[in-house]
Formats: C-alpha cells, structure tokens, sequence
C-alpha cells in the first residue's frame, strides 16, 4: 500500500481530528437529538477527505491520496457486500419462521428468560468463532427478540450479552474476525495458535454475562398462542446459510480469496432456490403480493437489511481511513509501542477499539510490525477482537444490534454495564498472561 504522509501537526489534520469527534459526538447522542447515526458520520467522511486531498495537493501527491481512497472504498465495498448477504439471509429466515420456531421450541421446553439469556449467549459464543460476529449476533438477537418483544429491559441486557459474546467467541479463531484473519495472513500468529486465545476469551465474556444474570428477569416468555410452523424450503434456507459461511471460510482459506466472494456465491444459491419456491408452487401470480405461501421476492429481502448500519459503516471506514491517511493511525500505534511495553500497549489497542474500529487499528500495529514474542501478538488480538464490546459502537455487532433492537438497545444501556465489561476485560487479560505471557 501506498506510504502514508503525516499531517498530524498541520491544519488539515487538527481540522478532521474535530471533526471525526464532533460527528462521534452525535453518534453517541443519537437518542437525544433522534438524528440517525449514519448521517454524521457520513457527512464527516466528506469533510475529511476534502481536507486529506488539501493536505496531499499541498505536497504535490494526488496520485498517493487516490489510491489510499481507492483502498479504503475497496474495503467498504467488500463489508457493504458480505453484510448485505448476511442480513437478507437473516431476513429470510425470519420471513420463513424460523426464528419463531426457534423461539416456539424455547418456550415449549419451558426455558425461563434467566436461561435463555444463558442459551442465547453460549451459543452466540460458539457461533462466532465460524460465522463472523456481525452475523451471529444478528441470528441470536433475532431469536431474543422473538422470545420477549415487550420486554425493553430485558432485550437491552440480552443484547449487550450478545454483543460481548459474538465479539469474545470471534478472537480465538483464525476466521471468527477480521482482525484475526489480517493477524492470521500476516504469517505472525499460526492458525491452531490463535486456540491458546479459547479460555481468555471464554472469561471475556462469562464474567460480565455472570454479573448481568443477577439482575436478568427471571419470568417466563408470553404464551403462544398460535402453532408455530416453518414455511416451505426454511430449513433448506437455513442450510444454505451454513454452506455460505462455509464457502465464504473455504475460499479465504484455500483459495486466498475475499470472504466476501463466498458471501455473494451464496447469496446467488439463495436467489436461485427463491426461483424454484416460486415455479415449484404453479401459482401463475406468484409474483403478486396478493400470493401467499408461494410468494417468495429475495429482493423484497435486500429491501429489510439495515441500511442506517450499512451506511454508518461508509462513514466509520471512510473517516477512520481518512485518518489513517493524515497519519494519525501510524502516530498512535508508534507512541504506545515505543513508549509501553506490549502488555500496556495491548490493553491500550483494546480500549482504542471502543472508539475506532478495530480494523485500522490492527491495520496500523501490522504495518508498524512492532517485534514482539507469540504471546504479545495473541494479547492485541485478543484486545482488538473484544475491545468493542466496551462500548456499543465499538464493534460491528454492537452496531448492528443497534439498529435490529433500536429503541431498546442504544449506546446508554449498553453503558450502563461497561463496568462489568471492563472487569471481563481485565480479567481475560489476566487469564492471558497466566497462561500464554507476552
């Protein structure tokens, strides 16, 4: 990649620091001003790039500010692509029943909403050391908002479980994050070595899920009171999904290509049996909204994916690149790792990760290629990986939870448990050192 100017000291730079924290700053305050999260952002993403092609005009490198933009719109545009597959894969499946069936079998197995946090949580846990977070977060928030939808407390605190299990289960594989796999391809962490990362990650999240289930309401879901059933081809669907997370692994791994190619092969596979649901059932009309079990529109998917979080993502890569390419990135990442030592450096990342997505901050420690021992490379992948669950965007699950659970799951009420997070940071970083050391 092109090498990046530095601009930290320089009007330009000061100018889209303020900016990208004025644009945070309404971010945070969303509920307060009822102004959408992406607009921000957005509109802050145009500004410092104005400023980044100033900065780089002045020193006569376009060509270098171009292909910088270039990258960080490449980047977006692969995430824009492998989110848009996993949301109508998810929107699917809710409109074939299946989150319903799920919710149906929960409550007929007379699980109370004390252990389906539980459930929901382990299993949130596991799932996000193959899918991605992102993804699994989405499938289980979606099962908890099935199970208590009139329960605003609860759904809060269930999500923010969530949030923290999806981002811990994703740092101890290889392709559980994208911070792993960039760690992974990196050739500093070897794959079965990321598993030394399993029973750090695991207190990551047990210990502020365990503080958080003293307060969970112990009651019961609401009766059914119709019969659940899923609707023709969900479980095919449903397999479908688990080929395309396969496929999207398989293509990075053997064939060293983007995930998100798997993604969008996959997302084709849906399209396809879409086509056969609608010429399977003979219903000339099929395409009619008057057309009931056979109506099947996989555009009518695409149309319920969170386009407010979609788009939030444009003005986080672009505004955090933006930066990166004033050099503020490489500043940071070269003052923490001359001036601390790994360990105090690799708590900082995490907490950085909280603010700043995850993904230039790992990018930034790569490129600086600080000489570091097996165990202070696990530490900032471990870190970065759960470093967002501090706060609610923080991480692309915290992100997208926000607009799946809005109005219930917002910035204050995951705050309001960033205690207990923080002490399930602490304590997986302590688990680290015992175990693997630095």
């Amino acid at each position: 990649m092109t090498e990046v100017a530095s601009f930290t000291g320089s009007g330009y730079g000061i100018i889209a620091l303020l900016v990208f924290f004025a644009a945070y700053t309404l971010v945070i305050m969303e509920e307060r001003f009822h102004l959408r999260k992406s607009k921000p952002v957005m509109f802050a993403a145009g500004l410092i790039w104005v400023l980044v092609a100033l900065a780089y005009a002045s020193v006569g490198k376009v060509e270098e500010m171009q292909e910088i933009l270039n990258h960080n719109l490449l980047e977006y545009a692969q995430l824009l692509l492998f989110l848009l597959a996993a949301m109508t894969y998810i929107s699917t499946l809710e409109e074939r029943n299946i989150f319903e069936a799920l919710r149906a079998w929960l409550v007929s197995r007379g699980f109370s909403l004390y252990w389906i946090f539980w459930i929901t949580g382990i299993l949130a846990f596991f799932i996000s050391s193959i899918a991605d977070n992102l993804t699994t977060a989405l499938l289980m928030s979606a099962v908890v908002i099935a199970v208590a939808p009139n329960r605003p407390q609860y759904l809060a605190m269930s999500c923010v479980n969530l949030v923290v299990a999806a981002n811990a289960g994703g740092a101890f594989s290889p392709f559980g994050d994208i911070t792993t796999l960039m760690v992974w391809q990196a050739g500093v962490v070897k794959f079965w070595e990321f598993f030394n990362l399993f029973l750090p990650s695991l207190v990551n999240w047990f210990v502020p899920a365990l503080i958080m289930s003293f307060f969970i309401d112990k009651g019961h879901p609401d009766p059914l009171t119709a019969t659940v059933s899923i609707k023709r081809g969900g479980l095919v669907i449903l397999a479908l999904f688990i080929g395309t997370i396969v496929t999207a692994v398989t293509f990075h791994n053997s064939l060293h290509l983007p995930p998100v190619l798997g993604m969008m092969t996959g997302l084709a596979a849906l399209q396809l049996f879409g086509w056969y649901l609608k010429v399977s059932d003979n219903i000339p009309d099929n395409d009619n909204e008057a057309a009931e079990v056979g109506r099947f529109d996989i555009f009518s998917q695409l149309q319920k994916s969170e386009w407010d979080t979609l788009l939030f993502f444009y003005g986080v890569v672009l505004c955090v690149g933006g930066l990166g390419a004033l050099g503020y990135l490489a500043l940071v990442s070269e003052v923490i790792y001359t001036g601390m030592g790994p360990v105090w450096a690799g708590v900082l990342v995490g907490i950085i990760s909280a603010v700043v997505d995850n993904i230039p901050v790992m990018f930034a420690v790569l490129t600086m290629h600080p000489d570091m021992s097996l165990g202070g490379w696990l530490l900032v992948t471990l870190t970065a990986g759960v470093g967002g669950s501090l706060l609610s965007i923080g991480s692309a699950a915290g992100v997208a939870l926000m607009g799946q659970a809005r109005g219930m799951y917002t910035f204050n009420s995951h705050l309001k448990w960033s205690g207990a997070i923080m002490l399930g940071y602490i304590a997986s970083i302590l688990v680290h050192l015992w175990l693997n050391g630095v």
